[in-house]
């Protein structure tokens, strides 16, 4: 009888511990993943070689352009692959031979199933070149590193496109401009992202298709927008130290040195997640290129349109900086299909 009870009393021991275990197993699985933190993941993944362009791209690489010059070389050749991402009634009204026309939402998933072996570069072409370069940067940021955005856009193409730029050079705010500096914010925290996605690649992925949809309209402002209300905006000077001084800048406006400030390691951090970042350089083209990167980890960043150009122009033509002018126009052929 004893030898009976004995056994009973282990059997229930056995059972007791074995659902102790079972429990503590499924406690630990219900237990929550910890978080991550999804924007400085996909920032580090980005100034990696494993991304998918193998570089911190912002800091050495952008912008990528190339000239209007160096497009009608190459289609002659048959070296250059070009999308052209204008309106379809724009577009028809006047092209570039061999270019076919994709919006810019759409850019992406065209390109994956263009075979880019026979061709030495991808031209991004658009109005003014700056939708162009928001376009390239997030083409060139998923790997594609043939892609470059055309400088100008149609504008620089021939005369009767030239109207975007013709229009919008300006010396509305050469007396606003100021050489006193703002000194960069004490550095804070980078924009919360909430795609439910865990690696740098899937992150990356999400948000690219989200800014896609979003479309440049979410990504630009214009002056008037700026100067109305500047302390609505951080205003992010990006273009050197020398020329924040002279010609001088936007009144608040921080300076960030290109291809430098802006990484983890140097003054990203300073940029404020609680209200727009409103980035401008010369002409709003590298500024566009940088607004798609702020965009995709997460920063409400506006690419301020046609940039200096539409501020201070005869200052940058006095200092020989970035200006548009007649001579960039070339009058090269076009073809239409009305």
């Amino acid at each position: 009888m004893k030898t009976m009870k004995k056994q009973m009393y282990f059997l229930w021991a056995v059972v007791f511990a074995f659902a102790f275990l079972t429990s503590c197993s499924k406690d630990d699985d219900d237990d929550p993943q910890p978080e991550i933190n999804e924007s400085e993941v996909l920032v580090n993944y980005l100034a990696s070689a494993e991304s998918p362009l193998g570089k911190d791209y912002v800091n050495t690489d952008l912008p990528s352009i190339m000239s209007a010059s160096e497009v009608k070389t190459m289609n002659e050749t048959g070296q250059v692959y070009i999308i052209d991402i204008r309106a379809a009634a724009d577009f028809a009204n006047g092209y570039i031979e061999n270019a076919v026309n994709v919006s810019p939402g759409q850019a992406l998933e065209h390109i994956k199933g263009v075979d880019l072996a026979p061709y030495t570069k991808v031209a991004i072409v658009c109005y003014s070149g700056q939708t162009a370069g928001w376009v390239t940067s997030i083409l060139r940021l998923m790997g594609y590193d043939k892609v470059f955005s055309m400088k100008w856009g149609m504008s620089s193409w021939h005369t009767d496109f030239s109207g975007p730029w013709n229009s919008n050079i300006s010396n509305s705010h050469s007396t606003q401009f100021t050489s006193d500096a703002t000194d960069k914010p004490a550095k804070g925290n980078l924009p919360t992202l909430s795609t439910g996605k865990k690696t740098g690649q899937e992150i990356l992925e999400a948000r690219v298709a989200a800014v896609l949809a979003e479309g440049f309209d979410a990504a630009k402002i214009t002056k008037g927008a700026v100067w109305d209300n500047l302390n609505s905006h951080f205003i992010a000077n990006y273009w050197p130290a020398a020329q924040y001084v002279t010609p001088g800048h936007i009144p608040g406006a921080v300076q960030y040195t290109p291809k430098a400030s802006l990484s983890l390691d140097a003054d990203l951090k300073t940029l404020p997640t609680n209200k727009p970042v409103v980035v401008y350089c010369y002409t709003g083209q590298t500024s566009a290129f940088l607004t798609a990167y702020l965009r995709i980890i997460g920063y409400d960043a506006k690419s301020l349109l046609y940039g200096a150009n539409g501020m201070i122009y005869d200052d940058l033509v006095a200092l020989s900086m970035t200006a548009w002018s007649a001579n960039e126009i070339k009058d090269y052929e076009y073809v239409t299909s009305k």
